[in-house]
C-alpha cells in the first residue's frame, strides 16, 4: 500500500486535530448547566437527523458534535459539506416549555445571536448576522457566510443545529461568496475554544430569553438580534414561498423576528420566510 493509499486517520491533518471529548464535558456539563450530554461521533449525515430521531428520548440540553458532516442541511434543502475536522458541526435538543410556542420561532435568531458574540469573543473576530440564519464574516472587504443555523420542531422541543467553517483554505470553499474563520484572521481556531464559547453564549441567550417567557424585547434579543443584523438598512430581494419576489430596503425586526421590508410603494411588509438577497447599488449587484 503506498502513502496516498492509505486510509486517512484522525490524526492525518495535523492542523486539523480531532476534538477532546472529556475535555469538552468537564467544561460544560456542570450541575445546575443547560447542558446535560455531549457526545462526539467521527462522521454523520447530520447531526439535526440524528438528534431529531431521538428526541422523544433525549434531556434538554444534548449536544451531538460530528468530526465530519456528510449530508449537512441547510434552510431551502441546501446542503452543507465539508472536510473532517475543518469547522465545528453541531446540534443542540432544546425544550422551552415554559414559552408561548407562537415564540419558538425566535429560536434561531437567538442561536444566531449566541453564536456571533461567543465567537466574537472567542475567535477575536467580527461577525454579522444576515437574516434569518447565516452568520457573516468580512474577508476583503467583502461580506461572506462562514455559518449556518438551521431549527426543525422534534418531539416536544426543538432541534437546533450549527454549521461552522472554521479552518477551511481558500481553494477548500465551497463557493466564492464563503469563507472560514482562519480566512478572516480569526486568532484562534481552536474547535474547542470555539465550540465552548458558542455553547456558553448559547447558553446566556437561552436563558435570558426564557426567563422572559420568550419576550425578545424584554429579554435584550430583538436589540441585540438588530444591533448585529448587517441586513438591516441594505436594499434586499426576499423570494418568498409561492414564487412571489418582493424588494425594498430591510429597516427592522419586529416583535415576532420577522424582516420588515419597506417596498417602493411606500408600505413595510414583514417577511417571515423567505431567501433573502443582500443588493449592492443601483445595479443592484449581489454582495
Amino acid at each position: 500500500m503506498t502513502p496516498s493509499d492509505a486510509p486517512q486517520s484522525r490524526w492525518s491533518d495535523l492542523d486539523r486535530p480531532p476534538l477532546n471529548v472529556p475535555a469538552l464535558r468537564r467544561g460544560l456539563l456542570r450541575p445546575g448547566a443547560l447542558w446535560t450530554a455531549l457526545d462526539v461521533v467521527e462522521s454523520t449525515g447530520s447531526t439535526n437527523t440524528d438528534l431529531a430521531a431521538r428526541a422523544a428520548s433525549l434531556s434538554e440540553g444534548t449536544v451531538l458534535v460530528a468530526e465530519e458532516q456528510t449530508a449537512g442541511r441547510g434552510r431551502l434543502e441546501r446542503t452543507w459539506t465539508a472536510p473532517a475536522r475543518s469547522g465545528l458541526f453541531f446540534s443542540v435538543y432544546l425544550t422551552p416549555g415554559n414559552v408561548p410556542a407562537e415564540r419558538w420561532g425566535w429560536l434561531p435568531l437567538l442561536t444566531g445571536v449566541a453564536a456571533a458574540t461567543g465567537l466574537a469573543r472567542a475567535a477575536g473576530v467580527d461577525m454579522a448576522l444576515k437574516w434569518p440564519n447565516d452568520l457573516l464574516v468580512t474577508v476583503d472587504s467583502q461580506e461572506r457566510k462562514t455559518g449556518g443555523i438551521l431549527a426543525e420542531r422534534a418531539g416536544d422541543g426543538v432541534v437546533i443545529g450549527i454549521g461552522l467553517n472554521v479552518s477551511l483554505r481558500a481553494d477548500e470553499l465551497p463557493a466564492p461568496t464563503a469563507a472560514s474563520l482562519a480566512l478572516a484572521g480569526a486568532v484562534s481556531v481552536d474547535r474547542e475554544t470555539l465550540l465552548r464559547g458558542v455553547l456558553r453564549s448559547l447558553e446566556h441567550w437561552y436563558g435570558l430569553w426564557r426567563d422572559a417567557d420568550g419576550d425578545a424585547a424584554a429579554s435584550g434579543l430583538q436589540e441585540a438580534y438588530a444591533a448585529g443584523c448587517a441586513t438591516l438598512g441594505k436594499a434586499v430581494r426576499a423570494q418568498l414561498p409561492g414564487d412571489r419576489v418582493l424588494t425594498g430596503e430591510a429597516v427592522a425586526i419586529d416583535g415576532d423576528g420577522r424582516l420588515v421590508l419597506s417596498t417602493g410603494d411606500g408600505l413595510r411588509e414583514p417577511v417571515s420566510a423567505g431567501d433573502i438577497v443582500h443588493l449592492r447599488g443601483a445595479e443592484g449587484g449581489l454582495t
